[in-house]
């Protein structure tokens, strides 16, 4: 499988641009149930940094969960 982001036809693609008072991201997934499916969000400044804050927040989750300290004696 392609590196996830390059937006190859393998791989997931996610892209955002400027709106009149917010954001619009659409992220793209190659196959979910058998067939691609495109998620588009509009979103005004407040909710993109609280999505911001969130995916931060899950991103930071997961790689604590991933990458655990070493093991006490």
């Amino acid at each position: 499988m392609s590196e996830p982001g390059k937006g190859s036809e393998r791989g997931w693609s996610l892209s955002a641009r400027a709106e009149d008072e917010g954001v619009r991201l659409e992220l793209g997934l190659p196959d979910l149930g058998g067939r691609p499916v495109t998620a588009i969000l509009s979103l005004d400044r407040t909710e993109a940094r609280a999505f911001a804050r969130a995916l931060l927040a899950a991103a930071g989750d997961a790689t604590e969960r991933t990458f655990v300290g070493p093991q006490e004696p």
